[in-house]
Order: structure tokens, then C-alpha cells, then sequence
């Protein structure tokens, strides 16, 4: 099956406008045609072995998104003081989630134990199941470009308190909890970028040929 121009630029379009959204979501319902193909997406991600160690919990519940909200408050809390104080300025002007806001959450998890102790391509490097399982989240991102969604993934809460809130078993591993929703807007940079936190790498200062050449 081969790529026409059309498509192939589609893709490109999709990958170079992909944002980390926080704070432009509506409360415009998904449909759950749309939401089949996000979950359908991220279900035909990569994964070692072929061993599909991911599950997605959505989340649409208004009383569980405050509970996973209040998670989130405490560990911010805790993380704005980790920086230094302009850093840390700057850090409180930040929105970094939309947890409330998105109509809906998906939480992705890894079940580092599906089809058996030893997993083709993992016996050397035994973390690839939890990398498959970010494949997925990734091809979950792109597709919801492709629909005109926005997805923002929060990382600044705590496992506990996904574990207690979503029921989540003890040797499951979360990976992830993303936001998801139709947007105001899309940025034309990342929000990160935009408000100076960091500028975008030079792309020749991260490539290298035939082997490591930084000194």
C-alpha cells in the first residue's frame, strides 16, 4: 500500500502541529465514533514482542476528575519548589494540565506481565514494553491532531493517587494521563516555547552519523 503526496503531507501537517494542550479546551462533547478511532489508533501502536501491553481507562466522570485534580494540586505544589526562584516565577504563571476542563481523560497503564515472563525483544532490554505502550499514547496524540483534538499528558501527579482514584491493581504500571477535547486553538509553537521556559534545539545539534560526536 503505498502513500500518495496528499497523504504523506497530511502526516507531516499532523506531526509539526501536534501541541501539548492545557488550557484551550471546550466542554464540546467527542463523540464516541471519534473516540473508537483514537483508542483504535493508539490499540495499532508497535509493541515488543507483539505483546500489546497496554489498557486505557476513560475517564468522563466529573467526581473523578476533581479527585485526580486534587492529585495533581499537591504534587504541583510540591514540584513548583524544586525550581530556582525566577524559574520558579515563571513556573506559577504556567497552566499545565486541563484535567477539569477536557470533557475526558484517559489514563494509559502497562501490564508489564501479559503473555508470560519472557517477551520476544524484551530479554535484553526489559523496559520495551513500557516504551510500546508510549507508542501508543503517541499514535493516540497524532490521531487526535488528525480529528482537530487537543491532548495534553499530565506527568505531575502522583501514581498513588491515579492507583487509588481509578481502581488500578498494584502490578499494572501507569504510564500516563491525558486530557483530551476540542480546543479554542491550536498554538502555532509549543505553549513551552511561546512563553520562553525553553527554545526549540537546533536539530544539527542532536544528530549524529555513525556514531556519538560531541566532546
Amino acid at each position: 500500500m503505498n502513500i500518495s503526496e496528499s497523504e504523506r503531507d497530511a502526516l507531516y501537517k499532523v506531526i509539526f502541529s501536534r501541541r501539548d494542550v492545557r488550557s484551550e479546551f471546550l466542554p464540546t462533547p467527542i463523540p464516541n465514533d471519534v473516540l473508537s478511532n483514537l483508542l483504535k489508533a493508539a490499540h495499532h501502536a508497535p509493541s515488543v514482542g507483539f505483546m500489546q501491553p497496554w489498557d486505557f481507562i476513560v475517564v468522563d466522570n466529573e467526581q473523578t476528575k476533581v479527585a485526580i485534580k486534587a492529585g495533581f494540586t499537591q504534587a504541583n505544589e510540591q514540584a513548583e519548589s524544586l525550581f530556582s526562584a525566577d524559574k520558579r516565577s515563571q513556573y506559577k504563571k504556567l497552566k499545565l494540565e486541563g484535567i477539569i476542563e477536557a470533557p475526558l481523560g484517559i489514563c494509559v497503564t502497562c501490564d508489564r506481565s501479559r503473555n508470560g515472563p519472557v517477551v520476544l525483544g524484551r530479554t535484553v532490554k526489559a523496559e520495551m514494553d513500557l516504551y510500546s505502550a508510549v507508542c501508543a499514547i503517541q499514535n493516540m496524540w497524532l490521531a487526535a491532531r488528525a480529528e482537530n483534538l487537543g491532548l495534553g499528558w499530565v506527568s505531575i501527579i502522583e501514581d498513588a493517587v491515579l492507583r487509588d482514584v481509578l481502581g488500578i491493581p498494584e502490578h499494572i504500571d501507569i504510564i500516563a494521563y491525558l486530557c483530551i477535547g476540542y480546543v479554542s486553538e491550536f498554538k502555532n509553537k509549543p505553549e513551552l516555547e511561546e512563553k520562553g521556559w525553553l527554545p526549540r534545539m537546533d536539530i544539527n545539534d542532536v544528530i549524529h552519523f555513525n556514531r556519538w560526536s560531541k566532546t
